[in-house]
């Protein structure tokens, strides 16, 4: 099952750019061994390295006399059958490579592509078939092993690909709605998100300048085998009618920085990728 979200709205009113304000403000109160705030839903895996694989911040918002970091829609480049939905995705997706060497497949590797995750009317996520504005979608699943005075990290990306832009920011709005329903919300028998808040903000909103929409969960997980609470975060972005994600799960003596920093370069990669493949040519 893939995870998502949480309490108490509260929107960082941090300029922080890069990966929706991830970098910038620090999330609800501290887990074990390194703390604070955590985000959303496809929950999953771990990414790269404490090493500083992924340290890099994520970039400033533009000046108003910069060029623009979000490029025009190609429209004819939108796919328009679960096929050609599908291919996308695989020219999209990333692989443990693109967080670091310390990043390995977790097991199970890879959702199901023919299901969807759905919050239901207690909280509890279950899974469906895709929806009719859902052409493909897919959730991979990465971790950092326990190891050198950490415990195991969890990390997740997420790539949907819709039928046009209008239903892909829906998924954001959905998502959003979610938080504000069950700010506590179960993943799984023994896997919980506690305490969630969350914000979305569309491009040129609160320091903004990476994608149409950015949308962060962020809240404490709590496993029955693993213990906790841990930092939990989601970060969210779109191009057209793709949303991408990255997700993670902290453990104690993991720091929240670096785990922020891993979301940041894995979003950063999935973006780079659909603005590739979507983007109209320069000039």
């Amino acid at each position: 099952m893939t995870d998502r979200r949480g309490s108490a709205l509260r929107t960082c009113g941090c300029v922080a750019a890069g990966l929706l304000v991830l970098a910038g403000c620090s999330g609800a109160g501290g887990g074990g061994g390194g703390g604070g705030g955590a985000a959303r839903a496809a929950k999953g895996g771990a990414s790269a390295a404490a090493s500083g694989t992924a340290a890099a911040a994520a970039p400033a918002a533009p000046s108003p006399s910069a060029a623009p970091l979000v490029p025009e829609l190609d429209e004819t480049k939108q796919p328009r059958t679960r096929d050609e939905a599908r291919d996308l995705l695989g020219r999209i997706v990333i692989a443990q490579q693109a967080f670091g060497p310390e990043v390995e497949r977790a097991t199970p590797f890879e959702s199901d592509p023919r299901r969807w995750p759905v919050l239901d009317q207690d909280c509890v996520w279950q899974t469906e078939g895709l929806p009719p504005d859902v052409l493909a979608t897919s959730t991979r699943y990465f971790q950092i092993p326990a190891g050198n005075g950490h415990g195991r990290v969890q990390i997740n990306v997420t790539v949907t690909v819709h039928r046009n832009r209008t239903e892909s920011g829906w998924e954001t709005a959905r998502a959003m709605e979610e938080v504000l329903r069950c700010p506590d919300q179960e993943l799984r028998e023994g896997e919980d998100i506690k305490g969630l808040w969350g914000g979305a903000f569309h491009f040129g909103e609160q320091g903004n300048g990476w994608t149409e929409d950015a949308f962060t969960e962020a809240g404490q997980y709590v496993s029955r085998t693993g213990g906790g609470p841990y930092s939990y975060i989601w970060s969210q972005g779109q191009f057209g009618p793709v949303t991408m994600a990255a997700a993670g799960k902290g453990a104690a003596g993991f720091p929240d920085d670096t785990l922020k920093a891993l979301l940041v370069q894995g979003t950063s990669r999935l973006m780079a990728n659909a603005r590739q493949v979507l983007a109209k040519a320069a000039g």
